[in-house]
């Protein structure tokens, strides 16, 4: 079997689907120690810092796609490095596995290109390349 083109550094983010985000928000911020980054209110999702790592609070009303029923975990991303397009896709492709575009999204450490995919239990998993600048 081939080996992957990059390697996992760490787990990025992990973005949860809420009912009540700001219960959300208050329950990892006030019992576990959480703290906000950043907010984008157009789309419903809070960012809260966990370590070197995210978790991401998406108000399940605006949550795009909709996704399987009754899973409230929206997706997992996972920080790589070296983010190659072409190896990316040229592994996941001889591998089975389609994936979309890459797009340049937020991640805890910043701004840089990602691109998601499915794992064989329809999970979503973002691949995601260092931050830019």
């Amino acid at each position: 079997m081939a080996s992957a083109p990059f390697s996992i550094q760490t787990l990025d983010h992990v973005v949860l689907r809420a009912r009540n985000v700001a219960a959300m928000e208050r329950f990892y911020c006030v019992v576990l120690g959480c703290a906000v980054v950043k907010r984008q209110g157009k789309i419903g999702l809070v960012h809260l810092s966990a370590g070197r790592s995210l978790i991401d609070i998406l108000d399940l009303e605006r949550a795009s796609g909709g996704g399987p029923e009754g899973r409230n975990m929206d997706h997992l991303c996972l920080r790589v490095e070296p983010f190659d397009e072409a190896a990316i896709r040229a592994h996941l492709g001889a591998h089975g596995v389609a994936c979309g575009e890459v797009e340049r999204r937020f991640g805890a450490e910043g701004t840089g290109p990602s691109i998601y995919l499915q794992d064989p239990e329809g999970n979503t998993v973002e691949l995601k390349g260092p931050a830019e600048g």
